[in-house]
C-alpha cells in the first residue's frame, strides 16, 4: 500500500457553535461560512477508519450546519460535510475488516469535504460494486430516511403526504410508496413538476401556489384519509394541511426549509382528534433501531440503486477545491444533488 500523505486539502468551517439566526438552508456566498485549508491527514483511533474521499453529496442539513442552524454545534477549523463515499485506506483497532473496502459513510468528528476523512466504522456501509460513486455518496441520509419514514406511513393506511416532493428525498419516498402499493400525495411549489412526480409514483400532486390547493387537499383527505405527513418545510401551509387531515394524523417534521414560524391554529385537534406533531432525525433512528432492521433497510437501499429503481439526480459536480467559490451557485441549479469530488 502506498504511503499516505501527511497533509490534505479540506473545506473547513470558520465559525463555532450555534448562530442566533434561522434563515434556512440557503447561502449567497459560501465564503461567509467556509474556507480552504491544508490540514494534517487524520489518524484513525480504535473503532475508526480513514477514508480517501471519492465523492460527497450536499444535503440541506449540511447548509443548516455550516450556518449554525443544525441540532449540533459547529467546530471552527474542522472540515464541513456529513456524507460521502470513498476507500478505506487505514483502520484503527477493531475496524480492520473494512480495510480496502469502498464504503458509504457519515462523517463523525471530521467532515466529508476533505481529501481524507476519519469516522467510526459503525458509520460506514460497504458498497456493492454495482452501486456508483455518486449513488454511494448519497446512500445514507436520504435513502435511509426515505425507507424509515415510509415504514412509519405504511402502518397508518394506504395514503401519506410528502412535502418538498421535488427534492431527492421526496422523489425517493414517492417511488417507494408506489412500489409498496401506497398512494403518496406530493406537495410542491411548481406546477411544472406535477407530471414528473406522477411518473415517479405520486398518486396526486398539489401545488402550493394554486389558490384552490387547500380545498383540493381537503377533498383528497376525505377520500384517502392520509394519516402521516412527512414534512421538510414546516410553514403555515404545512399546519393547514395537518389541520385538514383526519383523526389520528401525525405531522412528522424532518426538515425546516421555510424560514416562516407556523402558528398552531387548531390545538384542540391534538386533544380531541388524537393528532400528533413529532420530529424525525436519522441519527436517532440509526442509534435506536435494532441492527437486523438496519441491515434490512441498508440491503433494500443498495438493491434499489443497483437495479435502477432509485438514482441520484445530479444538478452539478463540483471539485473540492471549488467549493468555497462555487457552492452557492451550484445549489441554485435545479432539484438534483450537488456532488463534491476531489
Amino acid at each position: 500500500m502506498a504511503a499516505l500523505p501527511s497533509k490534505m486539502f479540506a473545506v473547513i468551517q470558520t465559525h463555532d457553535g450555534y448562530s442566533d439566526t434561522a434563515s434556512g438552508p440557503f447561502i449567497d456566498d459560501a465564503a461567509d461560512w467556509l474556507a480552504e485549508a491544508d490540514l494534517p491527514v487524520p489518524v484513525p483511533g480504535p473503532g475508526q477508519v480513514l477514508i480517501k474521499l471519492r465523492a460527497s453529496s450536499v444535503n440541506p442539513s449540511d447548509i443548516h450546519f455550516i450556518k449554525g442552524e443544525y441540532g449540533q454545534p459547529r467546530v471552527k477549523g474542522t472540515a464541513a460535510g456529513f456524507e460521502g463515499c470513498g476507500d478505506v485506506v487505514a483502520t484503527g483497532t477493531g475496524a480492520e475488516a473494512l480495510q480496502g473496502k469502498r464504503v458509504a459513510f457519515i462523517a463523525a468528528g471530521a467532515g466529508a469535504w476533505a481529501e481524507y476523512v476519519v469516522t467510526q466504522a459503525l458509520m460506514c456501509i460497504p458498497l456493492r460494486p454495482d452501486v456508483s460513486d455518486e449513488d454511494g455518496s448519497a446512500q445514507i441520509v436520504n435513502p435511509l430516511t426515505a425507507i424509515a419514514m415510509v415504514d412509519i406511513a405504511k402502518n397508518s393506511g394506504e395514503a401519506f403526504i410528502v412535502s418538498a416532493a421535488t427534492s431527492q428525498l421526496g422523489k425517493l419516498m414517492c417511488s417507494l410508496g408506489r412500489d409498496l402499493g401506497l398512494k403518496p400525495i406530493a406537495i410542491v411549489r411548481r406546477a411544472d413538476a406535477v407530471e414528473a412526480l406522477k411518473s415517479l409514483g405520486a398518486h396526486d400532486v398539489l401545488v402550493t401556489s394554486d389558490s384552490m390547493m387547500l380545498e383540493k387537499f381537503s377533498k383528497l383527505s376525505s377520500e384517502l384519509k392520509p394519516r402521516v405527513f412527512l414534512d421538510a418545510v414546516a410553514d403555515q401551509i404545512s399546519e393547514q394541511i395537518f389541520c385538514a387531515m383526519p383523526n389520528g394524523a401525525r405531522w412528522v417534521c424532518y426538515g425546516k426549509l421555510s424560514t416562516e414560524t407556523p402558528a398552531l391554529t387548531q390545538t384542540g385537534q391534538l386533544i380531541f382528534m388524537g393528532k400528533q406533531i413529532e420530529g424525525f432525525w436519522l441519527t436517532k433512528w440509526m442509534t435506536s433501531t435494532p441492527p437486523e432492521d438496519q441491515m434490512r433497510v441498508v440491503g433494500e437501499v443498495q438493491a434499489r440503486f443497483a437495479d435502477g429503481r432509485w438514482k441520484t439526480d445530479v444538478s452539478q459536480r463540483l471539485p473540492l477545491r471549488n467549493v468555497v467559490t462555487g457552492l452557492a451557485d451550484a445549489l441554485k441549479k435545479g432539484d438534483g444533488k450537488v456532488i463534491i469530488a476531489p
